[in-house]
Formats: C-alpha cells, structure tokens, sequence
C-alpha cells in the first residue's frame, strides 16, 4: 500500500508541475507575441497624413502680408534684378547703394577708419611741419609724461566737452583716477611711458581740410598692417609686443593707443581698443 501512498502526491505534483509549465509557456509565448507585436508596429512607419490645404498655406500667408511692397515696386528700386527679399532694406542702405559701415567706424575719429585699396597717408617724421598749436600740445603732453606724475596731464585735460576722450565707454569720476586705473602699474606710470612713446613716433594727418582734420600718432593707426614693411614692424614693436600685433591682425589695423591732436591744438583722444 505505501507505493500506491508515494505515489499520488509525485503524480498530484506531476500534474502541478506540468500545469506550471504550461502556464509559463502560455504567458511567456502572450509576452514573446506581445513584444513582437510592439517591434512589428514600431518598425512599420506611422502613415503620412497629407497636411491639410488650410493649414500649410495659415503661415505662409500670415509672413505674406507685410510682402506686397517690395515685391509691387517698380524695377527702378531693384536695378540689380535681385529677389525682393534680398534688397537692401531702404532705412540701412547708404544713398550710393553701398553697404553702411559698423557704428563708429566713421562718426568717432579715435576709431581706426581705413580704406585698404586707397592710397596710403604720408607718414611724416618732421615736427616742424606741425601746426603750432600742435606743436605745442604735443610738446606739453611728452612733458608731463616724462615727470612720471599722472597729476602733470590735469591742466591739459580740461573739463566737460572740452575733455579728450579717454574711453569708447562712459567715464565715472576723476578722468586722472580713470587713467591711473588703466595702467598698470597702478600709479600712472606705465601709462604716461605708452604716451611718450607714441608721441615719439611718426605721425599722419588725417582728414585734411574736413572736420575730422586730425594728426594723429603713431602713423600705424593709418596703415593697414599688412602694408608695413619690415623697417616699420621694428618700430611698431617698439609699442607693442609681438603677441599684441598677432592679435591685431584679427582687425587687421593698429587698435593699441593713438592719441590725435586737432589742427587748433586740441587734444582730441588717447585712446585704446577697436
């Protein structure tokens, strides 16, 4: 009798075991289906629906509306035959059709303006060809350079718009204390040696005749610098060091400091940057 008794519970357990399995394969084989079944849909692309007339033209046709005057006048304002939405726009375009140059380049004399296809300014050495009051400011400045006290350029700075500028941003407080903050010895020092190194360099007149009339120093600021030979580099790294006119030649013009001087003898700038 306790073979028959062994018996039932390993087929009761037989029968459970087999059941077990069978609902595993069962599940796994809705699980295997079921991812197929995902793989399979994200496989297949999702059908394109054609847009909609309305709504591919809403936008286009909103961008439309303010088209209709350039696309409407008259071939005169267009003589290059050019797309209407490639014309100039009329508020930026130069009365001769040429591109405007950057602010500044033009409306501030202390910023480098130069034309390189256009005929090279005479680089003068001669300070007897200076206009007296020239001559003279230019005498006063290298004076109170060489005394080593910042406080020396005070009477030559005057007060209010008769200042030269400093910076081609605002100044705040005492223009002395902003160019003693400049240098870099803290005390003025290095900044009074820059001016009477520039000031001991050649020079160009600029704007001759015209209300941007101008010497300026050095002569580097009216040069491209790819048209300074090598006699004139010597001199230039006389100001400046070679990492300096690498870094120059991103602008492609000389943009350490320059001073100019008006033909009446106003000192008009000394100034650095681009």
């Amino acid at each position: 009798m306790r073979p028959h008794t062994d018996l039932a519970p390993r087929a009761t357990f037989r029968i459970a075991a087999f059941g077990l399995a069978a609902s595993l394969i069962l599940g796994l084989g809705s699980t295997s289906a079921q991812a197929l079944s995902e793989i399979k849909r994200e496989e297949i692309p999702a059908p394109v629906t054609p847009p909609k007339p309305a709504d591919s033209q809403t936008a286009p046709t909103e961008n439309a509306v303010p088209m209709p005057d350039p696309i409407q006048a008259p071939p005169a304002t267009s003589p290059n035959g050019a797309p209407a939405d490639q014309q100039t726009n009329p508020d930026e375009a130069e009365p001769d059709g040429s591109t405007p140059a950057e602010p500044g380049d033009t409306a501030n004399p202390a910023m480098p303006s130069i034309d390189s296809d256009g005929p090279l300014p005479e680089i003068i050495y001669d300070l007897s060809r200076l206009p007296e009051p020239v001559s003279r400011m230019r005498t006063l400045l290298v004076e109170a350079a060489k005394t080593g006290d910042i406080e020396k350029l005070r009477p030559l700075i005057g007060t209010g718009d008769s200042m030269p500028q400093l910076s081609f941003g605002d100044i705040s407080g005492d223009p002395i204390e902003f160019m003693r903050s400049l240098s870099g010895d803290g005390e003025g020092q290095e900044l009074l040696a820059i001016m009477e190194e520039v000031l001991s360099a050649g020079y160009v007149h600029l704007g001759e005749g015209t209300d941007e009339d101008l010497y300026v120093w050095p002569y580097f600021f009216g040069l491209p610098l790819d048209k300074l030979d090598p006699r004139q580099k010597v001199e230039l790294f006389k100001i400046v060091t070679a990492g300096d006119y690498e870094d120059m030649k991103q602008y492609g013009t000389y943009v350490f400091y320059r001073l100019g001087i008006t033909p009446e003898g106003h000192w008009a700038f000394f100034v650095a940057g681009d």
